[in-house]
């Protein structure tokens, strides 16, 4: 007799909000932290979809085609770095932009920035950062990196240097 797998069910959320004006994916383990991403992406007519770690985030990206994916660096399963390089090698999510909500070292941040990440904002932030952040890279799709922390925005590495 074969093994058999059972699948837990995936825990996603999604609203879908009429009108929305571009939708994000949420991952990040902490419920209370994907909760106060949402809310906040939300009252600014952001449709969010939340995943709770990157196999996660693999498992539906492709079924629910985000404008912008925000990722935590440690999770469960696969970390939000080694999902971002996963996102990147694959031709469909090549070019969908990437930002880092994370207490971030500076070997995170390089490393971040070598797998293809988009943007950073430090843990904890002020929610007018992350709406401000999320906004950019809507607008600006790929074209426009930058890193967030500390209440500085600033341009990532080879477009105008990373606040020191």
């Amino acid at each position: 007799m074969g093994k058999t797998r059972t699948r837990w069910p995936v825990r996603t959320y999604s609203r879908v909000v009429s009108g929305a004006s571009g939708r994000v994916l949420v991952v990040d383990d902490n419920k209370v932290i994907r909760q106060l991403i949402r809310v906040n992406l939300e009252l600014e007519g952001l449709e969010v979809v939340t995943a709770s770690d990157g196999a996660e985030c693999l498992d539906v990206v492709h079924q629910v085609r985000p404008d912008v994916v925000t990722l935590d660096v440690v999770m469960p399963r696969l970390d939000g770095l080694r999902t971002a390089a996963r996102l990147r090698s694959d031709p469909r999510t090549r070019d969908l932009p990437l930002a880092i909500i994370s207490a971030c070292t500076q070997y995170e941040v390089e490393t971040g920035l070598e797998a293809g990440v988009d943007a950073f904002l430090s843990k904890p932030f002020e929610p007018h950062q992350l709406v401000a952040l999320v906004k950019q890279l809507l607008n600006e799709g790929r074209s426009g990196s930058g890193v967030l922390g500390g209440g500085e925005l600033g341009l990532a590495a080879g477009q105008g240097g990373i606040p020191e």
